[in-house]
């Protein structure tokens, strides 16, 4: 079943709470070491407890997906902000010039890290910078140990928000590759329904009445034409998928289907037949241009059939026509008719493939396309 929406960073959202309990944990051990040591200790005291309510109100606020909003987004920074800047005041610049941490020590990049996972790297440095930038106003001498405090902060930010990203195109991918599972087991399933039932009874509308005078004659016809189509439909078209070199691939049945017809007859392999976009174009347009040539010059019926061989893909187009004379397309080329030259041949030939043409006074034709499956 389908995750739920934000599922893959529900640990994240759990990890942010756990980290902010620990160091808030770390803090108050902090305070009870140097409270004889603060400015105003009581201050220090009050402080520690908006920081113990606010990270109480944090655990509940961003573990509801809806409130992982910028209401709570910009009010977490501000108030962790607002604590880091009290530092000076509260602990005294005679204290943390004789290395007292500051109040916010490791629970003020809880912001940073929230952000990070809500928005990714880029959300996740903008609030390292405002948070360092806060600690950093609050310190008379900036020396090589602030910095440190920084980049560690900002690298936080960096590597959550990336792998929070991650996260989420991961849950996207499932959620396609699920939904294209169940789109596939229903299109089975009818596809079996239908072949049991309605494509059965139009291929026998069809046969019989074939012969038939009249207007039987021509419901036989729209009868095998209604199935051709039916079956292209049910066949469906798979989405592109993703070439090992990263490129766009399409299922080339889809594109020859479009070809399919009473008097065009598509075998295909039950898989589907990827092919780099431009690949497959190219192939589909030689066959229409073939299939053009059938009609114009054969008549009749004609067969397609789809062969991946994995390296090369072949297409191979044979009609019942009455053949191509010896040295007809030579003739057909220096009178500048160049259709079998140019759209056929001229094409398979610009992705480095091969053109076959057999055939014989009255015993048909039969042209065959075969392409690399990369063209590189």
């Amino acid at each position: 079943m389908p995750s739920p929406p934000g599922g893959f960073e529900v640990p994240l959202w759990r990890a942010l709470t756990v980290f902010r309990l620990a160091s808030l944990a770390y803090v108050c051990a902090l305070a009870v070491r140097d409270a004889d040591r603060y400015a105003h200790p009581y201050a220090v005291g009050a402080l520690i407890l908006l920081m113990i309510a606010w990270t109480g109100a944090t655990a509940i606020g961003y573990a509801r997906p809806a409130w992982r909003r910028w209401p709570l987004l910009l009010a977490d920074l501000g108030v962790v902000m607002a604590i880091v800047l009290a530092t000076p005041w509260v602990v005294g610049r005679t204290a943390l010039t004789h290395g007292v941490p500051t109040l916010g020590v490791a629970w003020m990049a809880g912001p940073v890290l929230a952000w990070a996972v809500s928005g990714g790297r880029r959300r996740g440095t903008v609030a390292a910078l405002l948070v360092a930038g806060a600690d950093l106003a609050t310190r008379e001498r900036i020396g090589q140990s602030s910095f440190t405090g920084v980049i560690l902060m900002l690298l936080a930010g960096v590597v959550v928000g990336h792998v929070a990203r991650l996260a989420v195109s991961a849950e996207e991918r499932l959620q396609r590759a699920v939904e294209l599972e169940a789109a596939t087991r229903e299109r089975e399933r009818l596809a079996r329904d239908i072949h049991d039932s309605v494509l059965q009874v139009l291929a026998l509308v069809q046969r019989r009445g074939a012969d038939l005078p009249g207007e039987a004659g021509e419901l036989a016809r729209l009868a095998g034409e209604q199935e051709v189509a039916l079956r292209a439909l049910i066949a469906g078209a798979g989405p592109a998928a993703s070439l090992p070199d990263g490129g766009e691939a399409v299922d080339l049945r889809t594109l020859l289907g479009r070809y399919a017809s009473a008097a065009v007859a598509l075998s295909a392999p039950a898989t589907p037949v990827p092919l780099p976009r431009r690949v497959a174009g190219e192939l589909a347009a030689a066959t229409g241009a073939a299939l053009d040539n059938v009609g114009r010059h054969a008549g009749g019926r004609a067969w397609v059939l789809i062969e991946d061989e994995g390296a090369t893909v072949t297409v191979s187009i044979r009609d019942e026509g009455p053949g191509i004379p010896d040295g007809r397309l030579d003739e057909a080329a220096a009178q500048g008719r160049l259709g079998v030259t140019q759209s056929i041949r001229g094409r398979v030939a610009d992705m480095g493939g091969t053109v076959r043409i057999v055939s014989a006074p009255e015993a048909g034709t039969e042209i065959e396309l075969s392409v690399p499956r990369s063209t590189r």
